[in-house]
């Protein structure tokens, strides 16, 4: 089971970065070479309104099964250590945006990731007390799995992409 715990991890590492970088386009040079746009928040919550909270609760939402299956691939690594990788992922996808003019850059969504992330490793922790860290492990994978394979149905077959 572990090399299909690693696999649904580096899956879903690249799945946010899909999400982050191309919102879910599969026309990567159309974005790369078309959407330049180059937007710089350095103030956290800046122009905060309720139209924008949409946003914030998405960025936490999708990033709390990383926090989690880093917590299940992961056991001896330190929790701050992943929670450096959490902070890392979100500031280079933000990055990345900013250097390739795909989008906005923006520290709310740098630290709302990052929460989102942190509330996975916590939920993770919590969770371990009371359920084995196999059937842990194994209800993590099977719900991440459904639910990467209702979003790619929905993507595909439901959703129009904003690009």
């Amino acid at each position: 089971m572990k090399p299909l715990y690693k696999a649904l991890l580096a899956l879903y590492v690249l799945f946010l970065l899909w999400l982050i970088l191309f919102k879910t386009s599969i026309d990567f040079s159309s974005v790369l070479l078309h959407y330049q746009s180059r937007s710089l928040n350095l103030i956290p919550f800046a122009g905060y309104s309720s139209g924008n909270a949409h946003e914030m609760i998405d960025n936490f939402i999708v990033f709390i099964p990383l926090g989690l299956l880093l917590s299940a691939n992961l056991k001896r690594i330190s929790f701050w250590r992943k929670f450096a990788f959490i902070l890392g992922l979100s500031v280079a996808a933000e990055l990345a945006q900013f250097v390739l003019a795909i989008g906005r850059t923006d520290t709310t969504d740098m630290v709302t990731n990052t929460l989102g992330g942190l509330f996975g490793l916590a939920l993770y922790a919590a969770a371990k007390k009371y359920v084995n860290n196999e059937r842990l492990d194994c209800c993590i994978a099977v719900v991440l799995t459904i639910l990467l394979i209702f979003f790619l149905w929905l993507r595909f077959f439901v959703l129009r992409v904003r690009y």
